[in-house]
Order: C-alpha cells, then structure tokens, then sequence
C-alpha cells in the first residue's frame, strides 16, 4: 500500500453534493481530493429539478447561465381521464420575479446534465474527479484521518484533516462511523426511466391514472434532451422487466394505448421511498452531506437541491476553519442544515401522500427561498429585531447602481467566497477592511445608490444599520451603529479578525 502527502479534505462521492463542496473548496483555494466508487459519471435524470435557491446558489458558483442553456421550464401537464377526456394545468405553481427573489419557478435539468457543468466548473478551477477510487477503511485521531483508497493502480493511504462522506443513501461513511439512520420506509416502491419513445409529444408531461397506485404513470420530456422520463409506482415485491419491451409493455397495461412504443432505455431503476435522517452530522473530523444524511421520497424535487445546500453551508466554513477560524464553526453546520432536512422531509412526505390521492401541486413551499438559519449561533441582532428580515434569513437582492453610473444588484456584490458588509446610510465604516471581507455603503457618500428603493424595502434598516451577509447568501448579523463594537467579535468568531 502507497502513502500519499497530506491534503485537507477528501471527499467521499462525485455526486451533486461532492461536486458542489469540492467547487466551494477549489474557489478558496482548500487543497482536497474528490474520489468516486463509480467508473464513469452518473448517467440518470434522477434530479432533474433545480429550486429557485439552488439557482441563486449556482449564480454564485458561476454555472447557472449555462444549466438554464441545457434545461428549461417544466410544461403543462395533462391528465387523461378512463371517460377519454383529458385536462391540464400547470405542474409548478409559482408567481412573477422580483426585486429580492429574481427566480421564481424551478428549471427542469436532467440530474446527469446538471453534473456535467458542475464538473466543468471544477476542471476551470483546476481540479477532476477521481472515477474509479473507492473509500475502503479510515480511522480519526485528534489532528486528522487517515483513510485508505482502492483504485485502478491498487491501495493507497492518504491522510486528510478532514472527511466528508457525500457517498448517498448507502453512504459508507455514515455506516462506518455507526451513525443511526432512523426514519422509515414508506411502503411505496416505485419506477424511474430515461428513454426514447414515440407516440406522445413533447409539449406536456403525460399522466394517466392519477390517484391510483395500481395504474397511475406518468411520462416526462426531458428537457434538453430526446428523452422521456417515465415515473410509476410498482408492486413492493417481485421482478421488473426495466428493457425497452418490458416498459413498452407496462405503458400499455397503464394508458390502455397501443401506440405509446419504448425503443431504447438509455438508464433505468427501481427503488423503495424512504425517509430517513441522520442522527448526526458530524463526529469528529468527519461529516456527512447530501443523501449520506437524509433520504427523502422523490416528491417535490428536493432531494438534488438540499443536498446541494448541505454542501454549499459546510464548504465556506471549512475553508475558514483550514486558515485558522475557531472549530465551533464547523458545528453550526449540524446546527443548521439538520433542521432543515427534518421539515424538507415532511415537505416531501406530504407531497407523496398528495400523489396518492392524485392532487400533487408544487408551490411556494418547494422553492427553497424560505428556508433560514435564525436560531443559529451565528446569527446576531443588536438589538433585537421583532419583524422584517432577520439575522439567519436568506438575505434578499435588490437593483442597486454604482455611483460611477452603472447598474449592479446585491448578489453581483455577494458573488464570490468573501462576506459582504453593507452599511445603511452609514456616515463611517463599522470596522476597519480585512481580507475575505467586502464593505459597501449604500445611500449619501457610499458607493453604491439604492435608486429605486428596493434594498430599503427588502432589509427594513435605518440610516447608520450594517448587515453582514455570509458567503453563502445568509444574513449573519444585523448591527445598529450604537452596537458596531459587536461586529469585531463576531468576525473574530468567523476567522475574520483585524
């Protein structure tokens, strides 16, 4: 077995998760190393929705231009009725963008297309996945992890600062740590395939059967592809025919048409829904993130996206904890996206039982934008605020223009792995510059104006307020200026010290 140098993190699963972490880590400059078990990329649409905030989180990243490219709107559905009548309506319901939440409706990206750009994004940074490379065995000590690698060149040790297992509902990291993974099944199997068929149009999502589970199907174009995606309960027990005959064969039990006809089945599968969450985390110097923590039933279109968020939260805060920011920091991660798994859970619950009954509708609830942190530890008011936006909220954007004449919006000045400090016509700075931080004063004799009121409107401050936005997005404190001593402590707190 070969010993390989130190690197800080290695990642377990080039999965959504893995990726976005490890893109987190290559833009901050975090030495890692992302491994997968598998061969060659995942090749299924799986999650093929991306939230209104995981787009807000991908504009971050650099990428969401080009998935919105490969993607595009989710269409109408149609059911159609045993009586030969047929209805439609919209699958998502949503409302028009604004000034603080410029998405509004979730795109549809086939799961492998969403990857693909994620890794193009990585090799821009510098980095690739390594195909091949599975995780066999580690141990933890107090200073790091020693993990130990079965490649296509043989076994290797390597030693990490940290692990994190992003290797999904059957995370070997997670069973290896002996973390509990209660939940339960619930007592739906179901079909997923990606396929070329004739017979239907690709201008609606097909449904037939709707509130019956014996019969119900559904069948999906896939945006930026040929494909269809066919989704359907199936009996618990026994064997499924997953080749084109035998699909071709259960499309026809299901629509009772003749004409609907499988040529090929470029990925299928067949599973048992389940919910489950993690009971923790973290232990020690290894996490979990993305499927490895928490399973959710596919309704909804929240597994991909919150497990994105996972990643998103604990990659800024290992960078900092690697240059020197207290470890507590590392426990807000638990602290915060536990909770939000546990309601994502429910959420995606609900909607399954709505299937059952034939009258599922996605709205607000599965966007994502409300989710927050405001009973975290990094979350500060002084003093306290009892209405508006608040310390832990997704922090809203707004169409700003710089005084040299050009517009600009809050997330264009979020952009990037650095906090934002924004000052409310603030006659002075609250803390003297630092790097990793980016101070901007909005109103009289700051350098940036908010014209038409929208930055006011959506943060609520008064005339010499900070907010603090962190580097994922989230609102970290919100200081008056008779309370601009507390802000140094909390930077302290974050590993931005003067």
């Amino acid at each position: 077995m070969t010993e390989n140098s130190t690197v800080d993190v290695l990642i377990s699963g080039a999965g959504a998760a893995g990726l976005t972490l490890a893109i987190e880590l290559a833009r901050r400059g975090v030495s890692f190393r992302l491994i997968e078990k598998l061969n060659d990329p995942f090749r299924g649409s799986r999650g093929k929705g991306i939230q209104p905030r995981s787009q807000e989180v991908f504009e971050d990243l650099g990428i969401l231009d080009r998935i919105v490219a490969l993607g595009g709107a989710y269409p109408r559905q149609r059911e159609y009725r045993d009586d030969g009548s047929v209805s439609e309506s919209d699958a998502v319901v949503g409302g028009e963008p604004t000034p603080a939440e410029p998405y509004h409706l979730p795109l549809m990206v086939p799961q492998f297309l969403t990857e693909g750009v994620m890794r193009e994004r990585l090799l821009e940074l510098g980095h690739r996945p390594e195909f091949g490379c599975e995780l066999i065995g580690f141990e933890q000590d107090e200073a790091g992890v020693t993990a130990r690698l079965k490649g296509t060149s043989g076994e290797e040790a390597i030693r990490v600062r940290w692990l994190v297992g992003a290797d999904g509902g059957r995370s070997f990291v997670r069973h290896a740590l002996d973390i509990g993974f209660p939940g339960k099944t619930l007592g739906v199997r179901a079909m997923v395939a990606d396929v070329i068929l004739t017979g239907l149009d690709r201008d609606v999502w097909h449904r037939f059967g709707d509130g019956d589970m014996q019969r119900q199907i559904a069948i999906c174009p896939l945006a930026g592809t040929d494909l269809f995606q066919i989704q359907a309960p199936i009996p618990l027990e026994g064997e499924l025919d997953l080749s084109a005959a035998g699909l071709t064969a259960l499309v026809k039990e299901r629509t009772g048409r003749d004409d609907i006809e499988v040529q090929s089945v470029s990925w299928a599968s067949a599973f048992h829904m389940n919910a489950r969450l993690a009971d923790r985390y973290r232990l020690g110097r290894v996490f979990l993130v993305g499927d490895a923590a928490h399973t959710h039933p596919p309704t909804g279109g929240q597994g991909l996206n919150t497990s994105v968020q996972d990643a998103y939260n604990l990659g800024w805060k290992l960078a900092a904890v690697t240059a020197g920011a207290p470890d507590a920091l590392l426990d807000s991660y638990e602290e915060e996206r536990r909770p939000v798994a546990a309601a994502v859970l429910g959420l995606a619950t609900n909607l399954l039982d709505a299937m059952k009954r034939g009258d599922m509708r996605r709205g607000r609830d599965v966007h994502q934008l409300d989710i927050g942190y405001p009973s975290s530890s990094f979350s500060l008011e002084k003093p306290e605020r009892n209405a508006g936006l608040l310390a832990g909220d997704r922090a809203p954007d707004a169409p700003l223009k710089g005084v040299a004449g050009q517009p600009t919006r809050l997330f264009e000045l979020f952009r990037g792995p650095h906090w934002t400090l924004l000052g409310y016509e603030a006659a002075q700075a609250a803390v003297p510059p630092r790097p990793g931080l980016h101070i901007h004063r909005i109103g009289e004799r700051g350098d940036v104006i908010d014209e038409g009121g929208h930055f006011h409107n959506a943060y609520g401050l008064t005339s010499g307020d900070w907010v603090l936005v962190r580097p994922d997005g989230y609102v970290g404190a919100i200081i008056a200026s008779a309370h601009a001593w507390a802000l140094e402590a909390y930077l302290a707190d974050v590993g931005l010290a003067a």
